[in-house]
């Protein structure tokens, strides 16, 4: 599923999938069930100001990334297929997260997709922000096919990685340190790519912030939601572990953050 200016849909999950759970269906939320981004996040940088040159900065000195450790993240991180991005956050559980063995959590993520999708669309229409790379011959860590060239604020991929961050926090609490942090990485990943000025990632923060603040109150998934922690704090006793070669690339990320360096 796809906006018009083909969103990547982090918290899409395939009915396949679904079915294979042998779990009864839900509704989707409503629209209005997040916060207007086009009123919640400021306007991005003008052209001309110092934002901008700022932004004109980062995703030129970040090109010399091409070909690092920190790029192939990047390019791992651009991976929007949900059970994929599940499994990004493994490292900072200490244990593999296999979406397959959560069914309730997979209806969490299907039942928050419409308004996720459509308030992210609504605001990358609303500013059609031209991204970083369009006019340049520089390199991206990911093919542009799809990206949208004017639908760079905020990042959509941002806003996933991080609501994802923050859902599995709020799902585990005892693991909310390390599991926003790698939502930070995640992010970061975007102007790493090249496929976001810094500003659309701050914004992506901000907009995962405000969305998942409105749905994980929501009162139509407060039974999924229990039901996915328990089936999370039993997947621990015969999940194995994460690579530690993915997760050492996840330290030193985290360590060395595109937003301060």
């Amino acid at each position: 599923m796809m906006s018009s200016v083909r969103l990547p849909v982090a918290l899409l999950m395939c009915a396949t999938l679904l079915s294979a759970c042998e779990t009864p269906s839900r509704q989707p939320l409503p629209e209005s069930a997040v916060p207007d981004a086009r009123l919640v996040l400021p306007q991005p940088p003008a052209s001309g100001s110092a934002a901008q040159a700022d932004d004109d900065r980062i995703f030129r000195e970040t090109r010399a990334l091409k070909d690092t450790p920190r790029w192939a993240l990047a390019q791992k991180d651009a991976d929007l297929e949900v059970p994929h991005l599940v499994r990004d956050f493994s490292c900072s559980v200490g244990y593999t997260l296999d979406l397959a063995k959560a069914p309730h959590l997979a209806i969490v993520l299907k039942r928050m997709e419409n308004p996720i999708i459509h308030r992210t669309s609504e605001a990358k229409h609303y500013w059609h922000r031209t991204r970083p790379f369009v006019g340049t011959n520089l390199p991206i860590c990911t093919s542009p096919e799809g990206l949208g060239l004017h639908s760079s604020y905020p990042s959509g991929h941002t806003t996933a990685g991080y609501g994802m961050a923050l859902l599995l926090a709020h799902l585990m609490p005892k693991h909310a340190t390390m599991l926003l942090q790698r939502g930070r990485v995640f992010g970061e990943s975007r102007i790493v790519c090249g496929a976001h000025w810094k500003s659309d990632v701050q914004a992506g923060f901000l907009n995962a912030s405000s969305e998942m603040d409105a749905l994980l109150a929501a009162p139509e998934l407060q039974d999924d939601l229990a039901a996915a922690q328990e089936e999370l704090r039993a997947m621990k006793a015969t999940a194995p572990a994460p690579d530690a070669a993915d997760c050492a690339a996840e330290a030193d990320a985290a360590a060395h953050s595109i937003l301060s360096e």
